[in-house]
């Protein structure tokens, strides 16, 4: 099997996250049973998705030169996913999200099955209990996929740094997330702040820098690829507010309107508390982080987001950002083919329904 062509790479992706979670189960299966449960739900929690980390760390391969028929790139990419299925378990965790991806979410899963199972105590304590380990054990196999690869160990160790800064930077902006949706902040340079650590650099400059480093990439090109990266994964992020918002939930797979009773402090957020008047800001104020929050009430939050030119300015952006990393992405050093193809991610990351 050689390494994927782009439209072939989540199911390459998703056969390597098959075969190492069925080693882990034979590794695990003295401890009995119930840890089969558990890889099962770890594999569940990272089956779909866009794949987009694995993507653009395939598109740092071959920016450096690496050979597009290497599979073992596609394992090491692979190996990011896990990482994002954690992020995943813990932010819904965090979140208190009953669904993801239209399927219930990890803790409210394993709290059903205390419920059906009959058993004593408290189910919504059993199912935060395990979705964390669930997601700490992910944490961990992104290191052991990631470090077995294949690809020659000075290569793999000269990547690590840039995994272990992904896994810092990712964590340092969840945290920033909570804390402005404990205090209601409304500045928009926190929430620029928070999708640079929590999505950017996670999403797109490390993936790209992973591959790269792999490939053996030069300091110059890991450096035109923070420039391409950074723009490129804000206007990713940018895009996902506003589908988290606006998005229609049959494509997203996520309620209507979830953003607004999470009371996730985004750039969109910001934007409409900056343009409101008072009124508007008092209505913000009182539905914005209500869980209870109604189809018409989601309807009327829209409508202002759109009043207070929010929408429209969050778009503008978007699209500067688009336009700064593909125009650094003309000047960077690599080859066209790569350039072709690392447009054609940048663009459907950045333009995409869900």
């Amino acid at each position: 099997m050689s390494a994927a062509p782009e439209s072939d790479l989540p199911a390459q992706v998703q056969t390597h996250l098959d075969a190492f979670a069925r080693a882990q189960r034979r590794r695990l299966v003295a401890a009995g049973p119930p840890v089969g449960v558990l890889v099962d739900v770890a594999l569940a929690a990272a089956t779909g998705g866009k794949r987009l980390r694995a993507a653009y760390c395939v598109q740092g391969w071959r920016a450096a030169g690496g050979d597009p028929d290497d599979e073992r790139i596609t394992v090491a990419a692979a190996a990011l996913e896990w990482l994002q299925a954690s992020a995943l378990v813990h932010d819904d965790l965090i979140d208190a999200s009953d669904t993801r991806r239209g399927r219930p979410s990890v803790h409210r899963a394993f709290e059903t099955e205390h419920r059906h199972a009959g058993w004593p105590g408290n189910g919504s304590g059993y199912g935060i209990g395990a979705a964390i380990l669930v997601g700490d054990l992910m944490l961990s196999w992104t290191d052991e996929m990631f470090r077995s690869c294949g690809l020659p160990a000075e290569r793999v160790g000269a990547a690590l740094p840039y995994l272990d800064a992904c896994r810092t930077e990712v964590v340092a902006g969840q945290f920033l997330d909570v804390v402005a949706q404990a205090s209601a902040e409304t500045s928009l340079e926190v929430a620029m702040t928070v999708i640079r650590f929590k999505a950017a650099k996670y999403t797109v400059e490390r993936p790209l820098h992973l591959g790269a480093v792999l490939a053996g990439a030069d300091p110059a090109l890991v450096e035109s690829l923070t420039a391409i990266g950074l723009p490129a994964g804000e206007a990713f992020q940018l895009r996902d507010d506003v589908l988290g918002v606006f998005g229609d939930t049959a494509v997203t797979g996520k309620p209507a309107g979830d953003d607004l009773r999470e009371g996730k402090r985004t750039v969109l957020l910001a934007r409409a508390y900056a343009g409101a008047d008072t009124a508007g800001r008092t209505v913000l104020d009182a539905l914005v982080g209500d869980r209870e929050l109604g189809d018409q009430q989601v309807a009327q939050l829209r409508t202002l987001i759109r009043a207070t030119g929010a929408l429209e300015h969050v778009e503008a952006t978007i699209e500067a950002l688009r336009a700064e990393a593909m125009a650094a992405l003309a000047v960077a050093p690599v080859d066209d083919a790569a350039r072709a193809s690392l447009t054609g991610l940048i663009e459907r990351s950045v333009r995409r329904t869900r």
